[in-house]
């Protein structure tokens, strides 16, 4: 089930508020609502109408493509800070175009689209910042594409795992621990769960990289691009 009560506060850098004054930033924030979303949850659901928008607040989500087949595709983590259904900006209804999955426990804040709007003819900044972000992902996209037809499938890994770890990596004093899982990986760097299982065992017995459930902790991050 989904819990709401009132929130106020962002402890994360958020593109989608950078530049506003602290006092547009208190009203956005002031008039949200909170929600619990449980681990492996939809946030939403691809398709439906982008009625909300939502800011990540604490835990870890991603973005998702289901198949007809009922498979789900990995397109992008989602950390503190990120928003989730740019696609309630627009000034005409449409639907979100990707499923958004709670990867953990996560606490959101949620506004709906006529408020949402509202704050967009208010700060227009909030536009702007929108669409730097949708602009982000297609980036994203680009290079993931352009890395499929010219780089090796461990070169592909490594950049994931070191994206991973500027991302939402924590430091400590062996290196810096990464939350995710092989299959995570295998989708972010577009090879198969056999290869990056693999080339991560190789990197463990290098030293390179330790691994425990669910997480990695990366010793050595230079290692990951020598040939």
């Amino acid at each position: 089930m989904i819990s709401s009560r009132s929130a106020s506060a962002v402890s994360e850098p958020c593109a989608f508020l950078a530049g506003l004054e602290r006092s547009a930033i208190n009203a956005i924030l002031g008039a949200a609502e909170f929600r619990w979303v449980p681990a492996k949850q939809a946030v939403t659901n691809g398709g439906d109408p982008a009625t909300h928008l939502f800011l990540l607040r604490a835990g870890r989500a991603r973005y998702c493509h289901l198949t007809k087949k009922g498979d789900l595709i990995l397109l992008a983590p989602l950390v503190p800070g990120d928003v989730i259904g740019l696609m309630a900006l627009l000034k005409n209804p449409c639907a979100y175009i990707a499923t958004a999955e709670a990867a953990s426990d996560c606490e959101l804040l949620v506004w709906d689209r006529a408020r949402v709007r509202q704050f967009v003819s208010l700060y227009p900044l909030l536009g702007e910042n929108g669409l730097r972000i949708a602009f982000g992902y297609l980036q994203n996209y680009i290079e993931r594409h352009v890395a499929l037809v010219t780089e090796t499938a461990m070169e592909r890994l490594a950049k994931a795992l070191l994206k991973l770890g500027q991302q939402s990596g924590t430091f400590h004093p062996d290196g810096v621990e990464i939350h995710t899982t092989n299959d995570e990986l295998s989708a972010l760097a577009d090879i198969s769960r056999f290869t990056a299982s693999r080339a991560l065992s190789e990197w463990v017995r290098s030293g390179t990289i330790s691994k425990g459930r669910g997480r990695i902790l990366l010793h050595a991050p230079e290692a990951l691009l020598i040939d």
